[in-house]
């Protein structure tokens, strides 16, 4: 093992030994042998098979069989939910086959920040994880399952899932995901467009065409955003079946894949020879190997705050130190948008996520010796891919070893030749606070902008003063009061064709905000979940337009060097926010109340 990798993993273990083994305990206090349905009552057990054929409720009352739950968060407005439809009755056949029941334990919410994406809604969205993690928790509240099969890809959903599933440690628990659809045009061409249109030079027609070119079909957004981050981070957590994360939705293969997902959970139950819960598969190793997986593919920035408030509810804590250190050696091998052209079918092609945990893995990165829902050789097993097993069962696969080097290094490369020799993921500290950047996307020469502030409290102004012409110069724009206490922190994408063609025609431009970017953020610098943040009176609330900023992402720094008695000003208060009384904004006020900090996960949870 690489020796940074190891001591980020100690100091890890050290500084988690009281939490982990308060968590620990909790889940041991918590197990039981043979069927968890056996401690209900008569009346219990009835309300919770009366409505099933007659066969699986013979099974469920006999308590012979394990009982599989599925948490979904299948709608059909999510591109990449929509597949789920199908997947309780391809989950349930599966099940029966292998000796178990089947029940949809319980739906919970998925909203796209493709759609609220600068709208209102978005101000939803990160708390929509947290309401996530609390219907998993209510869905397996009923303790009636031996494992559990979560049905999540995108940005919020899978890590609220797998927050509610670590709270529930002592089961057996395992991710399906439905994979992307098919590549459509360019995000490069894409990202011209929105440009274009940003600056007016093409109508609303031009876009609609480019963005319905893009997202086409049904599956996962082919960039490799905070979705697609997510189905990587699964798999090398151990929580998926090697191999399926990018199988296309609706194929014979992604079908056999979830039957043989099927398989494992009833394998992994209590009632099975290879008992698995959760707790024992996500622990201080298996949350490195995560930290190194986000590294090596340039992954979403949105991670920085979920696998923390994921770590915590595994009684681990890390903070964004930790990513810095990761990211100093763990070089980028992975070209997918915005690191690149390439999208994540390109990737897959090359390779996929086999041949990116076997070069890992080889070069002392990530560390094979965990538990994971694959069973067998820890980690060395999601070195292999998955093919149809033409010879038997039609819902069965194969493992095979995947590719020994990659099929297209343009898009996977290998850590002697990387991409760029870290993981372009810096953590920037200054006299305004905390902040992290994705460097593996903005181009060397845009690393260090030193300009005048301009301070603003909502994304719509700067749209104004572009309309009106008012940004041809060199500027620091500086969005406050986006944090998880004042508004939920919303992503900010919509500023992202403006800065971009600004930086383009030459300006000098940055953000610095206590906001989100997207996980497509990158382009232009940006110092994001900048803590304190401005409604709890950070330096962010004291900088005035004018004021010069310097960011260096070459010193891991941001700050204003143009006053130094700055921080002696009043901080300013939050305008009053113009969107309460809509979309149920005031019912998230408790939230907003309650929510730490970015880098304690941005959570209202308190599960430590």
């Amino acid at each position: 093992m690489h020796s940074k990798i190891t001591d980020v993993t100690q100091r890890i273990i050290k500084r988690s030994q009281k939490t982990r083994a308060q968590y620990l305990q909790a889940v041991e206090d918590n197990f039981r042998e043979g069927p968890r349905r056996t401690r209900l009552s008569e009346g219990n057990i009835a309300h919770a098979s009366a409505a099933c054929p007659l066969h699986e409720k013979t099974e469920i009352l006999g308590a012979k069989w394990p009982n599989l739950g599925i948490v979904t968060a299948y709608n059909d407005m999510l591109s990449a939910h929509q597949p789920f439809e199908r997947f309780p009755k391809i989950i349930k056949y599966a099940a029966r086959r292998n000796g178990a029941t089947a029940q949809v334990a319980g739906g919970v919410p998925a909203m796209c920040d493709g759609v609220t994406q600068g709208r209102d809604g978005m101000e939803l969205s990160l708390f929509s994880r947290d309401i996530i993690a609390m219907g998993t928790a209510v869905a397996l509240s009923h303790d009636m399952f031996e494992a559990v099969i979560h049905l999540g890809v995108c940005d919020k959903i899978v890590p609220g899932l797998l927050i509610g599933a670590l709270r529930y440690g002592y089961l057996p628990q395992i991710f399906a995901p439905a994979g992307p659809m098919p590549s459509g045009i360019t995000n490069p061409e894409k990202a011209r467009i929105r440009q274009l249109f940003a600056d007016g030079k093409v109508g609303r027609e031009a876009l609609l065409k480019a963005e319905a070119a893009s997202y086409h079909a049904p599956g996962t957004c082919t960039f490799y955003g905070t979705a697609n981050s997510n189905q990587m981070l699964m798999e090398v957590m151990g929580l998926q079946l090697p191999g399926s994360s990018f199988i296309h939705p609706n194929t014979p293969l992604r079908d056999a894949m979830t039957a043989q997902t099927t398989r494992r959970a009833v394998q992994i139950t209590n009632m099975g020879h290879e008992f698995t819960p959760i707790a024992h598969i996500v622990d201080e190793i298996a949350i490195v190997n995560g930290l190194v997986g986000l590294m090596a593919t340039g992954g979403s920035t949105n991670l920085t705050i979920h696998m923390i408030a994921i770590a915590r509810a595994a009684g681990i804590l890390i903070d964004w130190d930790d990513f810095a250190d990761i990211s100093s050696v763990t070089p980028l091998i992975c070209k997918i948008y915005p690191n690149g052209p390439a999208d994540v079918n390109h990737f897959h092609v090359a390779g996929g996520m086999a041949r990116l945990v076997g070069e890992l893995l080889d070069a002392g990165l990530m560390n094979p010796a965990v538990k994971t829902v694959a069973g067998g050789d820890g980690l060395n097993e999601y070195t292999r891919e998955p093919i149809r097993n033409g010879h038997s069962e039609a819902d069965t696969v194969l493992f095979r070893n995947g590719p020994q080097e990659s099929l297209n290094t343009d898009v996977l490369s290998t850590v002697t030749e990387p991409f760029r020799p870290d993981g372009g993921l810096r953590v920037l500290t200054g006299n305004i606070g905390r902040s992290v950047m994705k460097v593996s996307a903005v181009k060397r020469e845009y690393w260090r902008v030193e300009a005048p502030a301009l301070v603003i409290d909502h994304q719509d102004a700067l749209i104004d003063m572009h309309k009106a012409g008012a940004l041809e110069r060199d500027f620091i724009v500086v969005l406050r009061f986006q944090g998880p206490r004042a508004n939920g922190m919303p992503e900010l994408h919509k500023l992202t064709p403006i800065l971009g063609s600004l930086q383009d025609r030459g300006f000098k431009v940055a953000m610095v905000t206590d906001g989100r970017l997207s996980g497509a953020s990158g382009k232009f610098p940006s110092a994001i979940h900048m803590h304190p943040e401005a409604l709890s009176g950070g330096p962010i609330s004291q900088i005035r337009t004018g004021d010069i900023i310097r960011l260096d992402a070459h010193a891991s720094t941001v700050e204003v060097i143009s006053d130094s008695d700055w921080t002696k000003r009043a901080p300013d208060k939050m305008p009053a926010p113009k969107n309460l009384s809509t979309l149920g904004m005031n019912m998230f006020e408790p939230m907003r109340a309650v929510a730490n900090t970015a880098e304690e996960g941005a959570s209202v949870l308190g599960v430590l």
